[in-house]
């Protein structure tokens, strides 16, 4: 998809009134050279009367221009505004392992980087459209004044566009080529923003990713936009040097071939030079075209990939948050690794749980004990296996509502700095009490929802964390490895005061841990070896 097909797609009729009074403007910026050209000849005109139609010609192109510019304008805004939804929307509907695949760095590089592209060039759009109109306009006027002249004049223009257009695609194969890099390079920021302790820790390491991965991805990005942009660059020198050659042409060529009057090449040489402002934009917005394009099919690609794993049905009515009980029937799930010929299978796994249960699950790292707990809470689909709502079977239709049933703290968790999505009356007052609770009152404090800091220790962002799912106040809990990053006095509080108040209240509650000391609390222990299940009750 280009850039016509993808304003097209969003409103035909604001591009044709835009493309109608962009061709008004242009005709009257041709008519404008006309009335010029018949001033300076002293064609049998009156100058007061060419000089009222001139006012005329004047304000009608002011107008007609300024409405097809703001017609653009607003039309490709609007247009960048609904992808940036789309994009978001389509992102938040696909399903979790689909997004895990694709990878957060390709995301964030469409969201960023594609979107940008695209939105500078819609910028210049409407610029490009009135550019177009006047150099119709010109050919017209210039057809007008001779065909053979025309005719030399159009089959020179088609060897320059022509010539400069190769040399476009050119480019645009390189650009290709970085926007793929970009990707990596997307990669290897992320890297250094979450692997940075573990870079700082071993000098080989951070070299070794410096100078091998980041320079060398860096480096390829570099060279693919030089060399792009190098060509880009003679496109549009070509281009202008030629319209210089076509005057000489006009000048000292042509009348040696043809008799040629006067006014006739006076009014081409006045439109031609006139001609060169336009097409010297236009050579230079059409490497932005280029881009945009490129990031369109980038976005196109990741696109048909969310929209094809989409999570389209729409959200049903929630389940009760009263249940007897929820049942997992042989559910699995396999991890599929195109890297590997191996790959790991969760299940099959049978459980049921009701309320008021406190469960741990435990095992060792790789066992499967966080995907045990994204298929608990719906955010994986097993492959094979059914979950059970008392009688209601989970499906497609009724997945979301499903979810939620669950509040979880996991261990990669996303701290948000105001509470959404929670509408309560005392939501403030309920807030600061689980502050105090949460021992965090003189660190943080909450008005109107908005958290008044969350730059604290991952500890004390698990607690505000924590805190959301508090307020929350849905019937089952997951908490993955919560209490991992406390202080032995608060992980003490958490194990034998908090877990114990929200098992009275009947919630369900599902914990990951290590901490073998605790696992005498638990009503029942969930044992995980990986991948499959042994079960040991207390």
């Amino acid at each position: 998809m280009n850039l016509t097909q993808f304003l097209l797609r969003e409103s035909w009729k604001h591009i044709a009134i835009a493309t109608l009074t962009g061709s008004i403007s242009g005709i009257c910026s041709a008519a404008l050279l006309a009335f010029i050209n018949s001033a300076l000849t002293h064609q049998d005109t009156s100058i007061d009367i060419l000089f009222s139609g001139f006012l005329g010609l004047a304000i009608v192109t002011l107008f007609s221009s300024l409405i097809s510019r703001f017609l653009l304008v607003n039309l490709a805004q609007d247009a960048v505004y609904r992808l940036r939804l789309r994009l978001s929307r389509w992102i938040l509907a696909s399903p979790l392992r689909h997004l895990e695949e694709i990878g957060a760095s390709r995301l964030l590089a469409t969201l960023t980087d594609d979107v940008q592209a695209i939105s500078f060039a819609v910028y210049d759009l409407p610029f490009l459209c009135i550019d177009v109109a006047v150099i119709i306009g010109c050919l017209i006027y210039l057809s007008w004044l001779s065909w053979f002249v025309f005719a030399f004049t159009i089959l020179f223009l088609v060897i320059t566009i022509g010539s400069v257009q190769l040399l476009i695609v050119r480019g645009k194969y390189y650009m290709k080529f970085a926007r793929d890099e970009q990707d990596r390079l997307f990669q290897h920021f992320r890297t250094i923003t979450a692997g940075i302790k573990e870079l700082k820790l071993h000098s080989d390491r951070q070299e070794a990713f410096f100078h091998e991965e980041l320079t060398y991805t860096a480096k390829s990005v570099r060279n693919y936009r030089v060399t792009s942009f190098k060509i880009l660059a003679i496109a549009v020198s070509f281009g202008e040097i030629l319209f210089f050659i076509l005057l000489g042409s006009l000048i000292f060529g042509l009348p040696k071939l043809i008799p040629v009057s006067t006014p006739i090449l006076s009014g081409y040489i006045l439109t031609i030079t006139f001609l060169m402002r336009p097409l010297q934009s236009l050579f230079q917005i059409l490497p932005e075209m280029n881009q945009a394009t490129v990031a369109l099919q980038k976005i196109d690609t990741l696109g048909l990939s969310l929209v094809e794993r989409s999570e389209t049905t729409p959200f049903t009515q929630p389940f009760p948050p009263q249940f007897q009980r929820i049942r997992l029937q042989g559910i699995t799930y396999i991890y599929h690794n195109q890297r590997e010929e191996q790959s790991f299978t969760l299940g099959p796994i049978d459980l049921e749980f009701q309320p008021g249960e406190l469960i741990f699950i435990v095992g060792g790292n790789g066992s499967g004990k966080s995907t045990l707990a994204k298929l608990l809470t719906g955010l994986y689909v097993p492959e094979f296996g059914e979950i059970y709502v008392d009688q209601k079977l989970i499906t497609n239709q009724n997945r979301q509502a499903y979810r939620q049933l669950f509040a979880a703290v996991f261990s990669d968790f996303f701290l948000f700095e105001r509470i959404l999505g929670i509408y309560l009356d005392d939501l403030d007052i309920q807030a600061q009490t689980y502050l105090k609770q949460l021992q965090l009152e003189h660190k943080v404090q909450i008005k109107e929802g908005v958290l008044s800091t969350i730059d604290l220790s991952q500890g004390q962002r698990k607690r505000l964390a924590l805190l959301t799912a508090y307020l929350e106040n849905r019937p089952i809990y997951v908490f993955d490895e919560w209490a991992s990053d406390q202080d032995p006095f608060f992980r003490d509080i958490f194990y034998h005061q908090l877990l114990p108040d929200m098992k009275h209240q009947g919630k369900v509650v599902f914990v990951i841990s290590h901490d073998d000391r605790y696992f005498h609390l638990a009503d029942r222990l969930i044992k995980l070896d990986y991948g499959k299940l042994t079960e040991a009750q207390h």
